[in-house]
């Protein structure tokens, strides 16, 4: 079984996705094999002329090179990913699509006859399908692909790990994609595929010299890191997750890989030192692998001949004399001799920054910064540091928080970095604020709060003293909360310090008025309308003379209420709740209500109560609904637009309620309040209507449908 892949599309990020080209996906998640993992990918090789790595290696030392020839049988780019395939591949005029490190994958006939295909790819792609520039991205892609019921469970067995799977109403359809951010091609490390699979020495015939196989002749392999170098499929219970059988197996693998013969150079960093007579040197830091004939190549510009870098563990240095000035923008090109062709890399020119010093004063709020460049010719560079400006030799004032490291950069090109410490008085806690409040009035024998938790800053100790008024005894004197309850009808008046380790506060006097008893009035505030999925604030603050407040919901959506005994409860409006997804949902029943709610207080003398209602902001489908379904390709497509702008998700419903089953979702309006929703699957049949609800509580039934070829 020879793999072939056709251009499919990509999840983007680094973090496990599910996707399938059609309306659902399979449910899968990543089982954790039993045995601890014993190798992976662990290194990405220099980057080549095409902008992508040369290589990368295993744990097992190997390393594979990108298939990008279309000359070669055991390595060839897919020539339908090549603009034109009757020329050679070239970059970046015509260059493929996509491509491989490891192409690799199983095909196993189920018990049921059904073919299962599982692949295990090291793929190099473009993040916006062109070749640009600056796209280039390597991802590690886990892809399992077979037809069964909708509903089934199965656990699915492969070199890489186990996945359990539940099928859709379009089968088992699972794409894991590790490594899409351009540019970032170490995120492949983190992948599941590697080590790189390759046929078994064991068992002949023996690869191809050079490869890991023929991917034209399926063998058993070796390189799995749990040594699972087969693909198992399993069928669980959907509940429990046991298993009832095994409904197929396979152990013989297509694999395509070339082992890489070049090494490939990568400059690490270029720097040049000149000085006040225009001579000075260049230095070049390289890396590639051990034992390569890695040069500078010859500059006339700079007055220097090719000659070789010395090298160590992979590491090559470099120093060459220049003997005239560095002009602006000069480059220097490093040349791997031992790769065929030459591997080849240019890079600017840098002066060398150093930062001999940097001093910041916590007292008056001056950063100095001293710095050097090795561009010490007649017209030598600026040298700003970041975020203040040129070094002149002059502080930089006013800074009153600075940051932790000073980055300074020259007008060459060369940057340094160092930490910043600070010297200067020490800072302490500032004196604290006292704060404080009481409810007001209260009757005879109710229990009064004075209430200092607003204070501020750091406090060690609080203070009341009660100033004037019948006297009383405070409870809780020197706590943030102090009661007392007083006798007869007055006024009572009280000052609240608090101490820390900045000093002592500024005294902070209240008074309460305390009447005779009387009933409380109760004022659970005005009534409200809210987005769903926002918050609500409700204010009983307005009541009188309370000395305990009790909130409960009466009618509505169940709602949370935080803060229940307390004047201003919070609580979030529920969501509309949508169909459950693929449905049929024949309890499914749209409640569009409004929230009621009743405040009771209470002190010594009565009880009293009061409601307020909180309802939904109304959202509306305004224009109508348009909906098409082609049955040529399975395809629904329908859109429209609310009123509300609130982010909502649109659910569209099978038929003239909302009891049928699920076509799809938008996820949310966009900021005209337009959404739209495109998938493959349900056939309608014979149904002729759809209806569409949303998360904010607008609702459309019986929509007509339009049916095309």
């Amino acid at each position: 079984m020879r793999r072939t892949l056709s251009r499919l599309g990509l999840t983007f990020g680094v973090m496990v996705a599910v996707i399938a080209p059609v309306a659902t996906t399979a449910s899968a998640v990543v089982i954790t094999p039993p045995t601890p993992r014993t190798g992976k990918l662990v290194q990405v090789g220099p980057t080549a002329e095409h902008g992508f790595p040369a290589w990368y290696r295993d744990s097992n030392n190997v390393r594979l090179e990108a298939c990008v020839t279309a000359d070669d049988p055991l390595c060839p780019v897919l020539l339908d990913e090549v603009p034109n395939p009757d020329l050679p591949v070239s970059y970046p005029d015509n260059f493929p699509g996509e491509f491989f490190y490891q192409l690799a994958g199983s095909t196993v006939t189920l018990a049921n006859g059904v073919r299962a295909t599982v692949g295990l790819d090291l793929e190099g792609a473009w993040a916006n399908g062109e070749v640009i520039d600056g796209d280039q991205m390597v991802f590690g892609r886990i892809r399992i692909r077979f037809a069964a019921p909708e509903g089934q469970r199965f656990r699915i067995t492969h070199p890489y790990g186990i996945d359990d799977i539940v099928a859709t109403d379009k089968g088992v359809n699972m794409t894991e994609d590790i490594g899409t951010t351009p540019l970032a091609f170490g995120q492949a490390l983190n992948s599941r595929v590697g080590p790189f699979l390759k046929w078994d020495p064991a068992v002949l015939p023996a690869a191809p010299a050079g490869y890991t196989g023929d991917p034209g002749v399926d063998h058993k392999v070796v390189g799995s890191p749990y040594n699972t170098n087969f693909v198992r499929i399993e069928q669980l219970d959907p509940a429990t997750g046991a298993v009832t059988a095994q409904v197929g197996f396979n152990d013989l693998f297509s694999v395509q890989g070339r082992f890489a013969t070049n090494a490939g150079v990568d400059i690490d960093q270029a720097t040049y030192t000149t000085n006040a007579d225009g001579t000075g040197f260049v230095e070049v830091y390289a890396t590639s692998e051990p034992g390569q004939a890695i040069e500078v190549a010859s500059n006339p510009a700079l007055g220097f001949r090719g000659t070789r870098l010395r090298g160590q563990n992979g590491k090559y240095y470099g120093r060459f004399p220049v003997t005239t000035e560095v002009p602006d923008g000069a480059t220097i090109e490093v040349v791997n001799n031992s790769d065929r062709p030459v591997a080849r890399k240019t890079a600017k020119l840098v002066d060398v920054v150093r930062i001999t010093g940097v001093q910041y004063n916590a007292n008056n709020g001056r950063l100095q910064v001293s710095a050097t460049s090795s561009d010490d010719d007649a017209s030598p560079g600026v040298l700003t540091v970041d975020g203040f400006g040129p070094i002149t030799g002059q502080p930089f004032t006013g800074v009153q928080a600075p940051p932790p490291s000073i980055t300074v950069r020259s007008s060459g090109g060369g940057s340094a970095t160092a930490a910043l410490t600070g010297t200067g008085r020490l800072f302490l806690p500032d004196r604290p604020v006292a704060a404080a409040t009481v409810a007001n009035p209260v009757v005879v024998g109710q229990t009064v709060q004075l209430d200092g938790s607003g204070s501020t800053g750091q406090i060690d100790s609080y203070a009341w003293t009660q100033v004037s008024g019948p006297a009383v005894t405070l409870a809780g004197a020197d706590q943030p909360v102090a009661t007392f309850v007083p006798t007869a009808v007055g006024d009572y008046a009280f000052t609240l310090t608090v101490t820390g380790p900045g000093g002592v506060s500024q005294p902070v006097t209240l008074t309460e008025q305390v009447i005779d008893v009387q009933a409380p009035t109760a004022d659970a505030g005005v009534d409200q309308t809210v987005v769903r999925g926002r918050a609500v604030a409700l204010d009983g603050s307005r009541s009188r003379a309370v000395e305990t407040y009790s909130w409960r919901q009466v009618s509505g959506p169940a709602v949370t209420l935080t803060g229940a005994t307390g004047a201003k409860p919070t609580f979030t409006y529920p969501a509309q709740t949508l169909p459950a997804t693929p449905g049929p949902n024949p309890a499914f029943v749209f409640d569009n209500a409004p929230i009621v709610l009743e405040l009771t207080v209470r002190n010594p003398g009565g009880i009293a109560t009061d409601q307020v209602i909180v309802r939904p902001a109304a959202d509306n489908f305004i224009g109508g609904i348009t909906a098409r379904y082609r049955t040529g390709n399975n395809e629904w497509r329908v859109s429209g637009t609310n009123s509300l702008l609130a982010g909502q998700r649109v659910q569209v419903v099978l038929g003239s309620t909302l009891t049928g089953r699920t076509i799809g979702a938008a996820a949310s309006v966009d900021t005209t309040g337009a959404w739209a929703v495109r998938v493959t699957g349900p056939a309608p049949g014979t149904i002729r209507t759809v209806s569409v609800v949303s998360s904010t509580g607008a609702v459309a039934l019986a929509q007509a449908v339009t049916v095309t070829n």
